[in-house]
């Protein structure tokens, strides 16, 4: 065993120019960026930042941003979870079709997410036209059309991973709990969902952190209105431009939205300290 890990090692000239490469790469396309960003942000000071983050448009953009993001993440669970259920439980026609499906938030632009939103909800040419007239129901420039654009991008970060590990597992214990007598809705709460718990807090924070940062679909959608349809990422668009690249208001709010992603990745990085091998079965693919 250790003469054959020995001929798998490279000489170290090896190792360390390729460790010494992804830190640079590292360094230059990520930390380097966001570094420039806080300072930038903080450069003029904390009262113009604090300013910049307690403006009413700033502080309507931010409670947009969290309320999608409170609809989004429990919808994509719950339906993350029967789902991947499903997927992993039962043998039915069109399996394989469903699970590409699943996929397809991933492969198609978010800009052309959006424009399939409005092809189906507009109020004057879309699919569902002359329901949403008749009784008068606004899905585009409005929360809820934010919110299913949101819904569309972030709806595979679940269900994706929670399949391999639902695949790993198998169904024994949950046999085991029927052959015993436990019904349906006891075997999941009490089986399946402590067998998963971990992978499904994993997706939960990935979809977190995308439906705070989601620009392409939103952009769409929205209306860009300020104060009502705009959302972190949105307002930092319109204040940059707005400031021709030159205030710090717009490096504040992204700031801000940058200390929302950092959040989760101080959870995600806890949760891989605490429970890295149950979240490393959730990541192994077949």
């Amino acid at each position: 065993m250790a003469e054959a890990r020995d001929q798998l090692q490279e000489p170290a000239w090896v190792r360390w120019a390729l460790i010494g490469a992804a830190v640079a790469i590292m360094l230059l396309v990520v930390v380097l960026p966001l570094l420039m960003l806080l300072g930038t942000a903080f450069g003029s000071g904390l009262d113009v930042w604090l300013a910049a983050v307690r403006d009413p448009h700033t502080v309507s953009a931010l409670r947009l941003t969290l309320i999608t993001t409170a609809i989004v993440v429990p919808v994509n669970a719950v339906c993350g979870v029967f789902m991947a259920w499903a997927l992993t439980r039962f043998e039915f026609r069109g399996k394989r079709t469903l699970l590409a499906l699943i996929d397809l938030p991933f492969a198609v632009s978010p800009v052309v997410a959006g424009l399939c939103l409005v092809l189906l909800f507009s109020p004057t040419h879309g699919f569902f036209a002359d329901l949403l007239n008749r009784y008068d129901l606004k899905i585009l420039f409005a929360t809820p059309g934010i919110v299913l654009a949101t819904l569309f991008v972030t709806f595979p970060f679940v269900v994706r991973e929670l399949i391999p590990l639902m695949e790993q597992q198998g169904s024994d214990e949950e046999l085991a709990a029927r052959s015993l007598g436990a019904n349906a809705w006891s075997m999941f709460f009490r089986v399946t969902l402590p067998n998963i718990k971990w992978g499904l807090l994993y997706g939960v924070l990935l979809c977190s952190a995308r439906a705070m940062g989601e620009f392409g679909a939103v952009t769409v959608v929205s209306g860009n209105v300020m104060g009502s349809t705009n959302t972190l990422s949105l307002h930092v668009e319109v204040l940059y431009k707005q400031l021709g690249g030159e205030g710090a208001a717009a490096f504040a709010v992204a700031s801000l939205l940058a200390g929302l992603a950092l959040v989760t990745l101080v959870i995600k990085i806890w949760l891989e300290a605490r429970h890295g091998d149950a979240l490393a079965r959730s990541h192994r693919r077949h």
